[in-house]
């Protein structure tokens, strides 16, 4: 396990609190770049499929709107529609930046579904259920965390939905 894992970001304290297998890949991010997941899976040697970005989202439901999180692969986009579908919400529009990264605690670039200042109703993309392990960001720029798709959906009590596209 890496320097890193030791003291933790929230997402990697949230982790091995709950007791979850999981491996911290480090990898140097340029300040200024931009697509993140793409970044991420060069530098891990994964197949972008496989590395999934966490996605902040306005959620129109019958209560008012409400943020929401949606995973998909870095291969592809999230479909606010199919989202909106999975979480039983009316519409939904992305999140403004500033908003994000206030309500979860991260960096756009190294928004983690886990450990975030106010936990989020979660769903992911279904494709998630292809691979043994998947990638999603450890917290922050420049850290990924490969753990299985079960424990993901398991920790956040994730919907599992046809999101992606």
């Amino acid at each position: 396990m890496s320097a890193v894992a030791k003291g933790g970001t929230p997402a990697i304290v949230m982790l091995q609190a709950a007791g979850v297998a999981f491996e911290v890949h480090e990898f140097h991010h340029e300040p200024g770049e931009k697509n993140y997941g793409q970044v991420a899976a060069a530098a891990i040697g994964a197949e972008p499929e496989r590395v999934f970005k966490t996605l902040v989202v306005n959620l129109t439901t019958d209560r008012g709107v409400e943020q929401v999180v949606g995973i998909v692969p870095v291969s592809g986009q999230l479909s606010l529609r199919e989202l909106a579908v999975a979480l039983d919400g009316k519409r939904a529009e992305m999140c403004p930046t500033d908003l994000a990264q206030r309500i979860t605690g991260y960096v756009v670039g190294g928004i983690s579904p886990f450990g975030q200042k106010k936990r989020l109703r979660t769903a992911i993309d279904e494709t998630c259920i292809l691979f043994d392990t998947i990638f999603v960001s450890g917290g922050k720029r420049g850290l990924d965390i490969e753990l299985t798709p079960d424990a993901l959906v398991s920790v956040l009590d994730a919907v599992v939905a046809p999101i992606g596209t």
